[in-house]
């Protein structure tokens, strides 16, 4: 199969070496011509994926127009934020989409899928997310992760392109809930590495996946999701990763909050998106305008978009009013 991956990032270029090995023509675009020129002299992504091997037959195209002709499948890997603005050029592309970005739009309220049903209404679309940190994958660690659209068969075609003997895809068809719970795990891991950064211990930490986990399916359920979605891969699974991993941007942005970093600043010094940082402002509106209670997103919000002192976030979570499990 022909296929154009729209993102030279981490996630982008380990996803065109899978692709590769599985046979297909791979396209891989970035809107840097400087990146993808040392990408073509090295061989290797070294700004986001050093010491890994960039096959030579994947096809390094910075025009979008000339990346996505022909395509049969279009991977979309870029950030949130210019999602809706790169895949602008799909209106008229009528094949597979598969999205592996994890965000909620701002102004919408709107999944990545949610964008494409609007930006390219006539192509399949379906979105991959779980426990995946590129690295690994790019490494061939055992790793799994679901492939999710409304019409199964969509689903099972995603399944079929992108399982590899490391990368196992499972199906579901619960579009809405394996992306919310991709998007919403991200603002969580900030509240966990906030943590790290205050010094607290495992017992803290394992608090706060587990209440949390009951917040992402509660604010999930109430948008329409399933909610045995969220103790799946794309929820408790890439929740678990997020939150413990040292690979974690999210979790390391959280860190560096926790130490007395200004999130601004810890953003604009990133190479790479924290994707929890713009996520914790859709969550929280998002939350208000369902109706639901959402305490650790609430707080990691006031935290970075409120200035609100970390220390008494966390006196004010735990202060809560008691109540049962």
């Amino acid at each position: 199969m022909k296929i154009t991956i729209l993102g030279a990032g981490a996630w982008g270029t380990t996803l065109a070496r899978l692709l590769h090995q599985g046979g297909n023509a791979v396209t891989l675009w970035g809107h840097i011509a400087e990146w993808l020129d040392e990408i073509r002299q090295v061989g290797r992504n070294e700004r986001f994926l050093p010491g890994i091997e960039v096959p030579r037959e994947v096809v390094l195209q910075g025009d979008l127009p000339r990346a996505i002709e022909g395509a049969e499948c279009i991977v979309v890997a870029v950030p949130s934020q210019p999602f809706r603005q790169v895949t602008r050029c799909l209106g008229d592309f009528s094949g597979l989409i598969a999205s592996v970005t994890k965000g909620i739009e701002y102004q919408t309220g709107l999944t990545m899928c949610g964008i494409l049903a609007e930006n390219a209404p006539r192509a399949r679309c379906a979105a991959l997310s779980g426990p995946t940190f590129a690295i690994e994958v790019a490494r061939d660690i055992p790793t799994a992760i679901v492939a999710a659209s409304r019409d199964s068969s969509t689903a099972g075609q995603v399944q079929q392109l992108f399982s590899r003997p490391a990368f196992r895809v499972y199906t579901s068809t619960d579009l809405l809930g394996v992306e919310l719970g991709g998007a919403l795990k991200n603002v969580i891991a900030i509240a966990a590495g906030t943590g790290d950064g205050l010094g607290f211990g495992d017992n803290s930490k394992a608090a706060l996946v587990t209440r949390a986990i009951v917040e992402m399916r509660r604010l999930g359920v109430a948008c329409g999701a399933q909610g045995e979605t969220f103790t799946g891969l794309s929820g408790l699974g890439d929740l678990m990763v997020t939150c413990f991993s040292k690979h974690s941007r999210n979790r390391g942005f959280g860190e560096r909050v926790g130490r007395g970093e200004k999130p601004a600043d810890i953003a604009a010094s990133m190479l790479a998106v924290a994707e929890g940082y713009p996520t914790a402002r859709s969550a929280y509106h998002l939350a208000r305008k369902h109706g639901v209670v959402t305490p650790v997103i609430d707080e990691v919000y006031a935290m970075l978009y409120e200035g609100k002192n970390v220390a008494q976030a966390v006196r004010d979570l735990m202060s809560r009013d008691l109540k049962a499990e």
